[in-house]
């Protein structure tokens, strides 16, 4: 017998309404009446003794049974658990909040563009000529056709021309978001990266409030011993325009120099784009990559770790959730 279940069936065989003992006992009615009360008897006792063993054996089936289950459900407490595994944030967008959250508590405001830009946003509003080596095809990943000026945007500033076209004056915006460059994916390069620019437009401000602004930012991303330097250089949307460095005191390898982005003055010609009297006001930018912030801030050394969605780089950074 393999199973109290097997033995319930054989037990309805065998005593049952249809068994060979219900039938003898039908036919105890035939019998001539002095001869029913021991017929009686021995077909009660019969069906008696089989319902018994049949109970014991039963029982002592579904001890077994039981006996068994328990076995298989047995836990060893002295194994290793089995481990859920969560899911974590990725540092990349830990970062933009915290850059966000640095500029919020300074009063300014956060702003959002879309990445499928116009080429007058992206260039014509932001004083790009039209040779500028920027617009040519190998750097800027243009959509079809060609002749719609469309474009999949190179930097965040075109959402800071948008701002200025949107928004009442004085504008502090902090513009965070995706951008796309046609360079090949290595260690340090990728073509779909993440900038932070900032843009205030006010009366009267000049390169003392951008350096300010900027040293704060610094300290906050890399520690009170931060230092900023900006060196003269050129671009179309700010004159004067610099190189940012930053004195990172933990960089790995120890502490050094490290360039993270540009900045200078609003060039007039971009306030005139939106309307906007450079006699009257004054504005200064900023931008850097958050993916290059990330390297050197956290030594990180292959831009693959950043793409590759693996959640073990990502869990490196404290990020679970």
């Amino acid at each position: 017998m393999q199973s109290a279940q097997d033995l319930r069936s054989l037990k309805s065989k065998l005593v049952g309404e249809s068994s060979p003992i219900s039938k003898l006992n039908a036919l105890i009615k035939d019998l001539p009446n002095d001869q029913k009360a021991n017929a009686g008897k021995l077909v009660g006792s019969a069906r008696a003794e089989l319902n018994a063993a049949f109970e014991a054996k039963e029982s002592e089936l579904e001890a077994l049974e039981r006996k068994e289950q328990l076995k298989s459900e047995t836990v060893d407490i002295t194994a290793s658990p089995s481990v859920l595994r969560h899911g974590a944030r990725h540092p990349l967008s830990l970062l933009m909040d915290q850059v966000s959250e640095v500029f919020v508590g300074m009063g300014w405001e956060i702003a959002d563009g879309p990445e499928l830009e116009n080429e007058w946003f992206n260039f014509d509003a932001l004083n790009f000529h039209p040779d500028h080596p920027a617009r040519a095809m190998q750097d800027t990943f243009f959509v079809s056709p060609v002749e719609a000026h469309l474009l999949l945007r190179t930097h965040t500033s075109p959402v800071q021309v948008r701002s200025l076209l949107e928004r009442e004056l004085p504008v502090y915006v902090l513009c965070p978001g995706r951008v796309f460059r046609t360079d090949e994916l290595d260690a340090t390069h990728t073509p779909v990266f993440h900038q932070v620019e900032g843009l205030a437009i006010d009366k009267g401000l000049t390169m003392a409030d951008l350096r300010g602004t900027l040293e704060h930012f610094a300290r906050v991303m890399f520690g009170p011993e931060a230092k900023i330097r900006l060196r003269p250089s050129f671009f179309p949307f700010t004159e004067p325009s610099a190189e940012l460095d930053v004195w990172h005191p933990d960089a790995k390898g120890g502490p050094r120099w490290v360039e993270w982005g540009g900045c200078g003055m609003v060039n007039p010609n971009v306030l005139l784009a939106a309307g906007i009297d450079p006699e009257v006001y004054s504005g200064f930018a900023f931008g850097m990559g958050i993916e290059r912030t990330l390297m050197f801030r956290n030594g990180v050394t292959d831009m693959h770790d950043m793409v590759e969605a693996d959640v073990r780089f990502s869990e490196q950074f404290g990020s679970v959730i």
